[in-house]
């Protein structure tokens, strides 16, 4: 038996609806013939596949980062605007790619504004610096009078696009990346860039990169040499993590949220650190925008790839135990509320997203959609402290841990409590309860597993694995009770009688 305790007056923080956001890079087919596929049946005047917005909204994405992601080190933001067939073809040297640069700044915030999320910027701090940086963010957001603006002006856009977040680079501490920096090399450049950055549009969040993951040799360090020059100047540091079984360990895979969990701690510690060092009453919150999970194994590195079109490149299918190790995620960035204030799925079709499409085509939801999708459409504006009492399991890579990993969340405005929970164990069914508040009812008990853990939805199965409706879960004497199967995600919904 386990048992959740939950309370509406111990809050964690309060939820920026942000931290539903996912990723777009120039990046396989996740923009051509993923979000963008001019001539395509279901495509809109612009060229934007509507069967993919339709999708997007359905998931509840609420934020996006463009464009990139190891593509935007090299980067040319002007090769993607005005008139299309004075574009350039370019070699992009992250994937070795050939990019058409048919869609680039003034199509993304287009597509943005219909699919109703609001774009995070990414600049090219790789091949590139502090004039390209500004002159984007003018181009951007400046109204006209002034040469840039004037040219978005002439490219259809007059009104200024008025984007808010920024990222300064990407991933610089990674080898693999184009213009990879030391940490003190990236925290000058990030510095000086931001610096910049603020005299065009004081107003902005802006995003220093952090390391690329917890492996990374510099970790830790990298952060505190990163911040140390920019606290003063940025918003929020980011992190990356990507998982998937590791030799067959399916046990640390589905426990993969205490990597999570783990990533984050120590990075909270390292900016509090420097916040100490500086006696500052800023406090810097993050920005986890690349998670997901990812079968790296699979991926033959970007040398391993020969220059081509734009071609399929790492289209993961997704299994149920991956949607429920995505969910459990989500449970770990919610728990984290009160200091991860965006995070990004990434990506968001096709390359290892939730959104699959075929070119000329059919789109349909990969498991992973559903606990994203649900999560993003039930959490509440309220994260609560919860405490779990009950069974562990071992794992090789994280040790002894719970066998369940849950959150809560309360909507102020409606009196729901949405209570979000993982079984992360492969073998054993658990009993599960939580108290319900006075005067609240069972809505629903929403759950996502299957006797085929390996089973995927595929274009002619689109609907092999969906949520399922549970009707066995009851209320006795104030507590709910549920039997949670092995791997598995759920969320249970309460509110208020009346």
């Amino acid at each position: 038996m386990a048992r959740l305790a939950v309370d509406p007056s111990f809050v964690v923080g309060t939820l920026d609806r942000r931290l539903f956001g996912s990723f777009v890079e120039h990046m396989g087919r996740c923009v051509y013939t993923g979000i963008y596929e001019p001539g395509h049946a279901a495509a809109d005047p612009d060229g934007f596949r509507e069967d993919v917005l339709a999708l997007v909204r359905e998931l509840g994405v609420t934020a996006v980062r463009y464009p990139g992601g190891n593509f935007v080190s090299n980067y040319q933001w002007e090769d993607g605007v005005g008139p299309k067939d004075e574009r350039p073809r370019r070699l992009d040297l992250a994937w070795r790619a050939i990019e058409p640069n048919q869609f680039g700044t003034d199509e993304f915030v287009a597509w943005s504004r219909k699919a109703d999320v609001e774009p995070v910027w990414a600049v090219n701090l790789g091949t590139r610096g502090i004039t390209e940086a500004v002159q984007l963010l003018e181009y951007c957001n400046l109204p006209t009078g002034t040469e840039l603006p004037d040219r978005r002006a002439r490219n259809g856009s007059k009104e200024p696009h008025a984007i808010k977040v920024w990222c300064l680079g990407n991933e610089m501490d990674g080898p693999w990346q184009i213009g990879h920096k030391t940490a003190e090399e990236y925290a000058r450049l990030a510095e000086e860039t931001a610096n910049a950055m603020r005299r065009v549009d004081p107003g902005l969040e802006l995003v220093a990169c952090g390391s690329s993951n917890a492996g990374m040799p510099t970790f830790g360090d990298w952060e505190r040499t990163v911040l140390e020059r920019t606290y003063d100047l940025v918003d929020h540091i980011s992190l990356h993590a990507y998982y998937e079984p590791k030799a067959g360990d399916q046990a640390s895979f589905l426990a993969s949220a205490e990597g999570m969990d783990r990533f984050i701690d120590s990075v909270v510690a390292t900016a509090d650190h420097v916040k100490a060092l500086k006696r500052s009453d800023k406090e810097i919150t993050l920005s986890f925008d690349e998670w997901n999970v990812w079968y790296q194994q699979h991926f033959p590195g970007e040398l391993g790839l020969d220059v081509r079109e734009v071609s399929p490149l790492i289209e993961d299918a997704y299994t149920v135990d991956d949607a429920v190790v995505v969910g459990s995620l989500l449970i770990t960035l919610l728990r984290h509320a009160d200091r991860v204030k965006i995070a990004c799925l990434a990506q968001l079709v096709n390359v290892i997203a939730p959104i699959r499409t075929e070119p000329d085509g059919r789109a349909w939801r990969q498991t992973i959609f559903h606990p994203f999708a649900l999560t993003a459409r039930y959490a509440g504006s309220k994260v609560l402290r919860t405490e779990l009492a009950g069974p562990e399991m071992e794992t090789a890579e994280y040790g002894r841990i719970a066998a369940l990993w849950s959150t809560a969340t309360y909507e102020e405005s409606t009196g729901e409590v949405a209570v979000f929970v993982v079984n992360r164990s492969e073998t054993d069914a658990v009993e599960f309860e939580v108290p319900v508040f006075a005067g609240h009812q069972l809505v629903e008990h929403l759950a996502l597993y299957d006797d085929d853990r390996t089973a995927k939805n595929t274009a002619d199965e689109p609907d092999r694995v969906v949520p399922r409706q549970i009707t066995g879960t009851s209320i006795a004497d104030n507590i709910c009770t549920a039997t949670l199967p092995p791997a598995s995600w759920h969320l249970i919904r309460l509110a208020p009688a009346n």
